[in-house]
């Protein structure tokens, strides 16, 4: 989008009552629907303003990081802030009450290399004073910007915390969970003058759960420990691994049709790996089939499926899982609580992607809680586990046996010799 030579989005300076404006990108939605082929406005518009959520763009005139067809202008945003800003002008400049508090939440989680963070703002405060006025108002709105996707202001949709997707069937999309950037609340309580100083030595698992005693901390160790052994960067991958090799064979092994006992034993964590996994996901499927409630998957992909579907498609397909799924007379209903319900049924009057987001949502949790656990229990998996365990096992008998073959060889051949 930045390459002029590839027909990127054009960037000028704009003029305006007495003032000239730099750096500007104009009808980036118009750019949009000649370069992504797409027809409808609503969409090019929708789709821009996913992009500035993530903070790829942003406009000069406000806070609010969506695409508007208003001819407001926009810039690029390419990535200290505060403490920039404290070492200017005051009163034109002076913090906010919420960036005051993110300012002292950092100095405490930093306590002890705010000398050091410090020292490069007012290195960087002396380079931009060298620089022309131009210059500096579009570094100063691009840092802006930055500041503005991770540390909104109070009442935006945080996107680094919440998934945009889900605001528009929220009751309330601008309520946002308090967050302490990471900082617990021992390190809050401590000022960072009086912080004493420890030697630094190698920290262990059995010292954060008994520092922090968080049950959050446990459950990252925990999921770290389960997932190590399928970790390449960790645990050595066989037969390579293609993150640091040309061999993409592993790759293949984990896309095949005939999973490995390791892969098969991963669909055992949780229902979100049986869900991705194409064999696990038939494997689930048809013992769902055997229980007769194989319309509750059938329903979820469906409309997992819907929200990849082009605009132009939506509202027909969106009847389609009605009629199939949830209309009176249904060829394959589902169990919807009535609230669920609905919601959707009021929904489907405005049809969109995201238009089975609650009645997916309450069937996922069934699957959850109901028929993936007596899944685990089934034969149908158990038999399926035991079947690629035994040739894993043959192998392994078969290496044994070449090992004791090889030794006792050995031993009777030394005993020749002179």
């Amino acid at each position: 989008m930045q390459d002029d030579k590839a027909g990127g989005v054009p960037i000028r300076t704009v003029k305006s009552f007495l003032s000239k404006i730099p750096s500007v990108v104009l009808t980036l939605w118009q750019w949009l629907m000649k370069n992504l082929s797409i027809e409808d406005p609503v969409e090019a518009i929708h789709m821009g303003s996913l992009i500035a959520a993530q903070g790829y763009i942003f406009p000069i005139s406000d806070h609010v990081l969506t695409l508007k067809d208003d001819g407001t202008f926009y810039r690029f945003q390419v990535a200290i802030y505060l403490c920039k800003r404290t070492m200017q002008n005051k009163a034109r400049l002076e913090l906010a009450d919420y960036e005051a508090e993110n300012l002292a939440r950092l100095q405490r989680a930093f306590a002890r290399k705010w000398e050091f963070i410090f020292m490069q703002a007012e290195a960087q405060v002396k380079i931009d004073r060298k620089k022309d006025k131009t210059e500096r108002k579009i570094l100063d709105s691009q840092e802006r910007a930055f500041w503005d996707v991770h540390r909104p202001v109070p009442g935006c949709v945080n996107t680094t915390e919440m998934d945009i997707r889900k605001c528009r069937h929220m009751k309330n999309p601008q309520k946002v969970k308090k967050s302490v950037y990471g900082v617990t609340e021992d390190s809050q309580s401590q000022s960072p003058v009086h912080m004493p100083s420890q030697p630094i030595r190698k920290t262990t698992k059995e010292d954060f759960r008994k520092k922090f005693a968080n049950p959050h901390v446990n459950i990252l160790i925990t999921y770290s420990d389960q997932y190590i052994e399928y970790d390449p960067f960790i645990t050595p991958a066989e037969p390579s691994n293609p993150w640091i090799s040309d061999d993409a064979t592993l790759w293949d092994i984990e896309m095949s049709k005939e999973p490995s006992q390791q892969r098969v034993k991963r669909w055992g964590f949780s229902i979100d790996e049986v869900l991705k996994d194409p064999v696990g996901r038939d494997l689930f499927l048809r013992f769902l089939e055997s229980e007769f409630s194989s319309e509750n998957l059938r329903f979820w992909l469906a409309v997992q499926d819907l929200k990849r579907q082009p605009l132009q498609d939506v509202a027909t397909r969106v009847e389609e899982i009605w009629q199939e799924f949830l209309a009176p007379g249904a060829q394959s209903p589902i169990n919807l609580d009535s609230h669920s319900y609905e919601r959707t049924s009021q929904n489907v009057q405005d049809p969109g992607r995201y238009t089975f987001e609650d009645a997916q949502e309450h069937i996922y949790k069934l699957m959850k809680s109901d028929s993936y656990a007596r899944f685990l229990r089934s034969n149908t998996y158990q038999d399926f586990l035991l079947v690629k365990k035994k040739p894993e096992n043959e192998q392994g008998r078969r290496t044994s046996l070449e090992k004791f073959t090889r030794s006792v060889l050995g031993e009777m051949l030394c005993g020749l010799s002179p």
